[in-house]
């Protein structure tokens, strides 16, 4: 989903910052229109990908949360054994390319202070938050050693996603909006104190983008940032519903405990001080009611 609206983006813009944009090469697992057709853990793959020696690499391919603790050995397989031959092929390409990794704040777990800040060390409950933590450690030793130009962003649950539900763990938050504003029931699992760290498809574009065209001098030797976002328990969340949509739209919210996502929710951090990613230009919405109008504006 992310994949296809900052194609669609760059396509658009024309330019990645001040470069202009020659070439735009998209890989999925996936067939589909415009794509190759590729898995990134099948040995050979990634240097197949990287033999036209792109100045600009966005990673976001991986398993998702719920599926990832499902399937133990397809998490470590693409999560990491994919992440590290795509950036093994990259240090052989030789050309230091801008590599844009899309992590995760699920590389956090408790216990948590009232807010996560900077200098918080990762420490993850799920095989899917391990993974990213092991995909910010390489991408920060490559770009040591000078084989490649990486910046890992830690990305809050992505909401409200459009299209169907996927198997990531975090998918209800958006079904209970989604759904609903499309006339269709929503399951809710979790309790309604459930409080989480949100920001828009359109916010994660915009930090995917932000992201190629920083100076990475700023960085330093510390590549991983977490993005700023929007805290909001579901309570609060079914309460900016409401006010955008009306009592019908949240009475088709039918709430259905399930004990296996919230034992992985609650492994998640719920707030962050995202100071450093503010001070570098990294921005997101300040409410809940300006996250589901956005999803009104692109998607319906």
């Amino acid at each position: 989903m992310l994949g296809r609206k900052l194609s669609e983006r760059l396509a658009r813009d024309g330019a990645l910052g001040s470069a202009p944009i020659s070439e735009l090469s998209l890989v999925d697992v996936v067939p589909g229109a415009d794509a190759r057709v590729a898995d990134i853990s099948e040995p050979g793959a990634a240097d197949e990908i990287l033999s036209a020696r792109p100045d600009v690499v966005f990673h976001l391919a991986a398993v998702v949360s719920g599926e990832a603790e499902a399937d133990l050995d397809k998490g470590y397989r693409v999560n990491l054994g994919g992440t590290r031959r795509l950036f093994e092929a990259i240090g052989k390409a030789g050309r230091r390319p801008r590599v844009v990794f899309s992590s995760s704040i699920a590389v956090f777990g408790p216990p948590f202070p009232e807010a996560i800040g900077d200098d918080q060390a990762p420490a993850p409950l799920t095989s899917y938050g391990t993974q990213k933590a092991i995909g910010e450690l390489l991408l920060a030793d490559y770009s040591r050693r000078g084989l490649m130009d990486g910046i890992a962003i830690r990305l809050p649950t992505v909401c409200v996603r459009p299209g169907s539900p996927n198997r990531a763990a975090s998918g209800f938050f958006s079904n209970i909006i989604r759904e609903p504003l499309a006339g269709r029931e929503a399951v809710l699992p979790v309790p309604d104190d459930v409080r989480h760290w949100f920001a828009s498809p359109r916010a994660a574009v915009e930090f995917l983008v932000h992201a190629a065209t920083l100076d990475t001098a700023a960085l330093g030797d510390r590549r991983a940032l977490t993005m700023p976002g929007l805290s909001a328990t579901v309570a609060e969340q079914i309460a900016a519903l409401r006010e955008v949509a009306g009592e019908g739209a949240v009475r088709l919210i039918r709430r259905e405990p399930d004990p296996t996502i919230i034992r992985i929710v609650e492994s998640w951090p719920r707030n962050f001080d995202a100071r450093r990613a503010r001070e570098l230009g990294f921005r997101a919405e300040t409410s809940f009611d300006e996250i589901i109008r956005i999803h009104q504006e692109d998607e319906l």
